[in-house]
């Protein structure tokens, strides 16, 4: 070193201002990196609910109708379902989601006869079936496909059985809870349900009963570009959303998207508040994604007008509607 050169390092006031610019500068880039995160789960997800419609056609082109649930009332135990084979839509389309011996270990059977079926076999000779996590189900902003299954879910009492992020639409009548709905009435006419019963007898693509209508694409005179087939949901907001059981895969537009607290702010029971629940969410910001009937996927936001978001869940009301 030459005499009388000295070597000169950063002050602590400079230190403490550079630390300072790089912790701004990384408060700027998080955002932007979780954001473009977000934007690549959302789009996974879009992919899974693409790829569920895709499979319902399949189904279609193959059965001659649009898949379907069966559920009956009486009990909601294991020693009930398991003979009344409450099988669900999801779980008739598996091997159209490259998920074939699954559905034969399950031992469901399709038939063409509506007014028979009740949807093959007994439920999973081998119960631990029942709880296999199906990816393509699973959206992936969520953390659902990391729970343990549940022995509770949809009511069903016994058996674990495993969740799903997606189900299919009912429509938008609606008996129970704060946003009741009487109307349109469905095409399905069973003696002593009320036209509100979305559960069972829905206006839109699947409901518990749905099996006894035979809905094929034909029957969805409102376009099928207008209508929503499958939806989001959350299962650790709502009990109900499970793919192998028909009482665990559906939702009601007569909710709006997203509807999780009570007015107090509160979040509302999953498993005890279903008529405020038994609908559709998403850990997407500002919105739920559907697929409609024509395989397209659509971001429906939060501030939907809920007249138009419950037209766009009903096959043949009749509605006049558009894109929210």
């Amino acid at each position: 070193m030459r005499p009388g050169l000295r070597l000169r390092g950063f002050t602590l006031v400079e230190l403490l201002v550079v630390i300072a610019i790089i912790g701004v500068l990384v408060a700027l880039l998080l955002p932007a990196v979780q954001s473009a995160r977000e934007a690549s789960r959302r789009m996974q997800c879009s992919n899974n609910l693409k790829q569920l419609g895709l499979a319902a056609h399949g189904f279609h082109d193959v059965e001659s109708r649009l898949p379907y649930n069966t559920q009956f009332q009486g009990g909601w135990d294991w020693a009930y379902q398991q003979n009344q084979r409450s099988w669900s839509c999801l779980s008739r389309i598996l091997p159209y989601l490259e998920q074939g011996v699954l559905k034969e270990q399950l031992q469901i059977l399709n038939t063409t006869n509506a007014a028979t079926d009740t949807a093959g076999k007994t439920m999973g000779q081998n119960l631990d079936i029942l709880a296999t996590n199906i990816r393509s189900f699973f959206c992936p902003s969520d953390v659902a496909i990391q729970k343990k299954a549940d022995n509770i879910r949809a009511n069903l009492q016994g058996p674990l059985i495993t969740l799903s992020n997606y189900k299919g639409v009912n429509g938008s009548n609606w008996c129970w809870g704060t946003y009741i709905n009487n109307g349109p009435a469905s095409s399905l006419t069973i003696s002593g349900i009320a036209d509100c019963d979305g559960l069972q007898r829905g206006n839109g693509m699947f409901f518990r009963l749905d099996f006894m209508k035979k809905q094929r694409l034909a029957s969805i005179t409102d376009g099928t570009s207008n209508t929503f087939m499958f939806g989001e949901d959350v299962p650790s907001l709502n009990a109900h959303c499970t793919w192998p059981y028909s009482n665990g895969v559906g939702g009601t537009t007569a909710v709006p998207p997203n509807w999780n607290k009570k007015p107090d702010g509160t979040l509302y029971d999953p498993y005890n508040d279903w008529p405020h629940l038994y609908s559709f969410r998403s850990r997407h910001p500002g919105g739920v994604q559907f697929t409609y009937v024509d395989g397209s996927v659509r971001y429906i936001p939060n501030q939907v007008a809920a007249q138009v978001y419950r037209d766009l869940s009903t096959v043949d009301g009749g509605e006049t509607t558009s894109d929210p």
